[in-house]
Parts: C-alpha cells; sequence; structure tokens
C-alpha cells in the first residue's frame, strides 16, 4: 500500500512538471514578442489560427521579413505524434528578433503552434500534411494579412528547418516575393526522407518539384556542417532542379548543428555579403 501510495506521489508530481514545462512553452514566443514590443495575434487564416508577432519598421523600402518557425515538437518519440506542436524553443522567432535594421519583420508560426486547440487542429498537420495545400493555402492568407498590417508590397522569407520548406513552397506560388533565405531546411522532401530512412510526407509537397520556379530568385540556403536532421546533400539537391543559371547560394555553417546555436550566430550570419543580393535586408 505505501508504495503504492508513494508511486502515486512521484506519478502526481511528474504530471505537474510536464504541465509546468508545456505551459511555459506555449507562451513562450508571446512573452519574448511583447518584451521587444511586437504586436502578437492569432491570425485567422483560412483552415487554421496562425500565430503571428510583428513589428511595423521605419524605413520606406516597402519589403517586409518573414520569418517562418519550424516544425516544432511534431513527436514526442519515434512513431509517437504529439499532442501539441508547439515547439520548446521558437529559434526562428529567436532569428526574427535579431533582424538588421529599421525594416518592418513578422514571424509566422506554424498551424497549431501556440494555440493547440485551434480549428483543424489533427496531428496530420504537423506529422505527414505538414506541407500539404492546406498548410500553404493558410499561410498565404496570413502573409496577405501581414502586409496589410506593415503596409508593405514585397516580403522576404526567411525559414527555418520545416519552415523553410514552407517558405520555398510559398516563394514558388507569389509573386511578391523578392527573396528567400533558409536556415537548416528540408528542401528536398524526397532526398531528406532517402537519406533518413523516414516515412514519406504523403500529403505534404515536396519544394523540390518546382524548384525550378524559382531560380531567377535571390536566395541563400544556410546548412550547418554538424547537421545530422538535414544534411548538405537536401540542399544541393534542391538547387541542383533550378539549373546552371539560379541565383541560389549555399552557405555552410562550421560547427553548426541543426538546432542550438542558430540565434547565437545569426547576426554575424545575416551581416554576411551572400545576403547583399536580396533587396531590403539591410
Amino acid at each position: 500500500m505505501h508504495r503504492v501510495l508513494r508511486t502515486a506521489r512521484y506519478l502526481a508530481v511528474l504530471l505537474l512538471l510536464f504541465a509546468g514545462c508545456a505551459s511555459d512553452a506555449r507562451p513562450s514566443a508571446q512573452r519574448l514578442a511583447r518584451q521587444a514590443k511586437w504586436q502578437w495575434e492569432v491570425i485567422p487564416a483560412a483552415d487554421f489560427d496562425l500565430a503571428a508577432a510583428w513589428r511595423q519598421g521605419s524605413d520606406r523600402s516597402g519589403v517586409m521579413v518573414v520569418y517562418i518557425e519550424g516544425d516544432g515538437l511534431a513527436y514526442t518519440r519515434e512513431g509517437r505524434r504529439s499532442l501539441d506542436p508547439t515547439p520548446t524553443d521558437p529559434l526562428a522567432l529567436r532569428l526574427a528578433l535579431q533582424h538588421p535594421g529599421r525594416g518592418a519583420v513578422a514571424w509566422l508560426a506554424r498551424p497549431c503552434q501556440y494555440h493547440p486547440r485551434g480549428r483543424t487542429c489533427h496531428s496530420d498537420y504537423w506529422s505527414i500534411a505538414r506541407l500539404s495545400v492546406e498548410v500553404i493555402d493558410s499561410a498565404n492568407v496570413a502573409l496577405d494579412r501581414l502586409k496589410r498590417e506593415t503596409n508593405r508590397s514585397r516580403i522576404i522569407l526567411v525559414g527555418y528547418s520545416g519552415g523553410g520548406a514552407l517558405a520555398a513552397l510559398l516563394a514558388e506560388r507569389r509573386q511578391d516575393v523578392a527573396g528567400l533565405i533558409t536556415v537548416a531546411a528540408n528542401l528536398d522532401l524526397a532526398q531528406w526522407v532517402r537519406a533518413r530512412h523516414l516515412t514519406p510526407l504523403s500529403r505534404s509537397i515536396d519544394p523540390a518539384t518546382d524548384a525550378a520556379v524559382v531560380s531567377k530568385l535571390p536566395q541563400v540556403h544556410f546548412v550547418g556542417s554538424e547537421d545530422k536532421v538535414v544534411d548538405l546533400s537536401v540542399a544541393h539537391s534542391f538547387v541542383a532542379r533550378m539549373g546552371p543559371t539560379t541565383h541560389a547560394s549555399i552557405v555552410i555553417v562550421a560547427g553548426q548543428d541543426h538546432g542550438s546555436g542558430w540565434a547565437s550566430r545569426w547576426p554575424a550570419l545575416a551581416a554576411r555579403s551572400e545576403l547583399s543580393q536580396i533587396a531590403g535586408w539591410r
């Protein structure tokens, strides 16, 4: 009996700790944005409600830079989908908050991140359908709203990890994108799935399929030399689809893995000469 009680108390403590971690994770992006005096809102966008944050900017370039968050907590362990895809660390937001210059900057979360009880929150949308038509359409609606909020006519897309793949898909479908920047992004889904022996994302669209559409678009793809999640072959495969006249550059960041370290490196990476080709970046 005593052993049962001790076990029950132990489980209760674990549940409290888990609840505390979850509640801390969800508002962390909102807290960071508001500390920086950015506007925060959950935007109704087609099938989803997407968390977003932005600053108006004081320049006259007409360009807004939008950072797109990664996949977040898609799985709790191999084969077990998460009930809440909210990232434990909003890395793309941390990059956005360090964006250089005085221009308009925004951050866009993925479906159901920071709002796990929102509309259409089915785990397919952070697993096999994370890059589905519905997800792309929703992001397009949110981007149009952010353009109106900041009174901008063109956008530069910056995506981290799966957010980079979504950024590429958006760039392939929009006429107002002035540049594309990705960080540790799985830009060729087929190549990525093969390299890691993963289950195909059966309800997702592969950015590499229409990569030629953005061959003339100024773009930079950052890859960590120590990244075991998305290696260099994925970026090379995506860029190879564009042909020899592409404007794409691949930058290998020495000593960098998939996650930790990107935020601290970002001010120096954002100042690199490769980004000077992208209008309005500075």
